[in-house]
């Protein structure tokens, strides 16, 4: 009988080991539905992957632990997973470094860039719960660089570009204001005519319309070069940190 028993746990054993090959070798998941939206989302529905998107197009193309520092608390084998998968999908390409041998840079295909205006309607929806994040949630730079993009404009198109510096080099962008607003990762070869850093809840605040320049900077932002200058873009101060409405 006992060996009746065994005989009969080895089988579920090979039967449930044989389920699991086939599930690994299952490398595409699909909602399996005739439907655009769900099939997007069988490409870029996944968690990370429109983050991903995100610093693809902040930062063009990047390398592997580039992409992964605007990431944090993604695991690297996940990354790698999410890379690959959006490959596959021709939503990004992978190429030969420059200079460094091996070493690979990932950017987006056009139908990738194609995402900009997806995360732009996204920018609008999540732009009221803001405020609401939790007070230790993390903050970088650059990620400030898409609402810029939206929330910011050229009140003195008449006058000379120019350009101001949010960050630095390592975790930051620069906008340019030349009548319309462009938003770049930091040049080297750029002489910015202010530099602005600071926590990033205040100028969230600041850029949103829902604090003014003076009070921004009471709360810890800190503006070296010519803080006037931060006027000419910054759009009038609103009364509730709530303004969606300022991604047109």
């Amino acid at each position: 009988m006992a060996g009746m028993a065994l005989l009969g746990v080895r089988m579920v054993l090979d039967t449930f080991k044989q389920a699991l090959d086939k599930v690994k070798g299952v490398q595409v998941k699909s909602y399996g539905q005739l439907c655009s939206i769900a099939r997007a989302l069988d490409v870029v529905g996944d968690r990370w992957t429109l983050l991903i998107v995100r610093e693809l197009l902040i930062g063009g193309a990047l390398r592997f632990g580039e992409v992964q520092r605007g990431l944090p608390g993604i695991a690297t084998n996940l990354l790698t997973q999410r890379l690959r998968d959006l490959e596959t999908n021709g939503v990004v390409a992978r190429e030969p470094a420059p200079g460094i041998p091996g070493t690979p840079t990932y950017r987006l295909t056009e139908r990738g860039r194609a995402l900009d205006g997806v995360l732009r309607e996204l920018l609008k929806w999540g732009a009221p719960t803001v405020p609401e994040a939790p007070s230790d949630a993390i903050f970088q730079m650059h990620w400030l660089s898409q609402p810029a993009r939206f929330l910011l404009a050229d009140h003195r198109p008449d006058e000379p570009p120019i350009v101001i510096r949010f960050g630095t080099f390592d975790d930051g962008f620069d906008l340019t204001a030349a009548g319309t607003i462009a938003v770049n990762p930091c040049q080297r070869d750029v002489s910015p005519l202010a530099r602005v850093a600071g926590p990033g809840p205040v100028l969230v605040a600041l850029l949103q319309g829902a604090m003014p320049l003076p009070a921004a900077i009471a709360h810890g932002v800190d503006v070296t070069g010519d803080a006037a200058t931060l006027t000419r873009v910054l759009p009038a101060p609103q009364a509730s940190t709530n303004v969606p409405g300022q991604y047109i």
